[in-house]
């Protein structure tokens, strides 16, 4: 017992006397900072290959699709490396429009086509537009068509637009002059995707301040849309839903709230696609959650390809150290754009 005391006295004597010395030379100057943060540095990194980098999914209900993809554009079949220190979908989303680069564009024979109401001209008729209805979208598609009837034309739509494109793309079938389609982050389902933003911290994060950019294009407007509308009960809303069921939803002429979400939802369409359509979502994205993306419904049809990436979260895509430049979203984009305008896609019906 006392030899037992002995040694615990001096055990505690040394532990005592080292840290007395870790204080007075500092952690820096001792190297156990240092070693921590290489031992960190290490853990983190492995976590990140093993855990975070991985190559994406490529789905096709189409096996000429899907090598069409595979040989002209490399970066389905790349590993994808999220931004080493903001890869967590919230962060990827809220970060990307402040960190990447806007560079300037010159652009041959290209369209960007804005919704009604957004870019800040005055509404001539109380309309904006929906997820669903996609009549201003064919009036520019047929007007390009007539301006350029010797050019391929093709299409891309992030978000909302992409949820547009493919339900246009649904009710067009055949009947289209695109070439081929890109879509990125689109909501599917949209009954999944208003939970999912309603979640308390997607609700805090993204849900709210969405409602109120919505809100405020009405309030642009008020003076053509009071005519037709309860103004005052709109800007009450606090949530998509509630604004969709205030406003859009009405304007659109549905019954209910329930039957304009169900229309405004690609996943029902897809088979009825009939042009290549490539498709880029990210799993951990909270607008357009993993169980809600149609894998299935990819499956069946051999015009459409479904790029499922682990991370990326809402039209983020960011990768690289710093990502001031392009993004993995970007680099799909040029090279589908590219395969499409020049390798040209033909029956995939196999």
């Amino acid at each position: 017992m006392i030899s037992l005391d002995f040694n615990f006295n001096v055990l505690t004597r040394d532990l005592s006397l080292y840290l007395e010395n870790q204080v007075k030379v500092g952690l820096f100057g001792s190297g156990v900072a240092l070693s921590l943060v290489l031992g960190f540095s290490a853990a983190y990194t492995c976590y990140y290959l093993i855990s975070v980098a991985k190559k994406p999914q490529l789905i096709s209900g189409g096996k000429k699709f899907y090598q069409f993809l595979r040989e002209q554009c490399p970066v389905v079949s790349e590993t994808y490396y999220p931004t080493f220190w903001c890869w967590e979908s919230r962060i990827q989303t809220l970060l990307r429009p402040f960190v990447t680069a806007k560079p300037g564009v010159s652009y041959r024979k290209c369209v960007v086509f804005n919704n009604r109401g957004v870019s800040g001209e005055t509404l001539l008729t109380p309309r904006t537009y929906c997820a669903a209805n996609t009549e201003d979208l064919e009036a520019v598609i047929e007007h390009i068509q007539r301006n350029y009837e010797l050019s391929p034309i093709m299409a891309a739509g992030v978000s909302m637009g992409g949820m547009m494109l493919a339900n246009y793309l649904g009710r067009a079938g055949r009947a289209t002059c695109l070439k081929g389609v890109v879509v990125f982050s689109a909501g599917w389902d949209v009954f999944e995707c208003t939970a999912s933003l309603e979640k308390p911290l997607d609700r805090f994060l993204f849900n709210s301040y969405l409602t109120s950019c919505l809100q405020a294009s009405v309030d642009r407007h008020r003076p053509v849309l009071e005519k037709c509308y309860d103004i005052d009960h709109v800007m009450k809303a606090r949530t998509i839903r509630e604004f969709d069921e205030r406003f859009t939803s009405i304007m659109f002429g549905y019954p209910t709230n329930d039957d304009y979400y169900r229309d405004a939802s690609p996943i029902h369409k897809l088979k009825s696609v009939q042009v290549p359509m490539l498709c880029l979502n990210a799993a951990d994205d909270v607008f357009s959650p993993s169980h809600a993306i149609p894998v299935e419904a990819v499956k069946q049809n051999p015009n459409l390809a479904l790029l499922i990436t682990c991370h990326g979260g809402h039209i983020g895509f960011l990768e690289g150290l710093w990502p001031r430049k392009n993004t993995y979203m970007d680099r799909v984009f040029k090279q589908f754009a590219k395969a499409v305008i020049e390798g040209g896609l033909t029956d995939l019906s196999c």
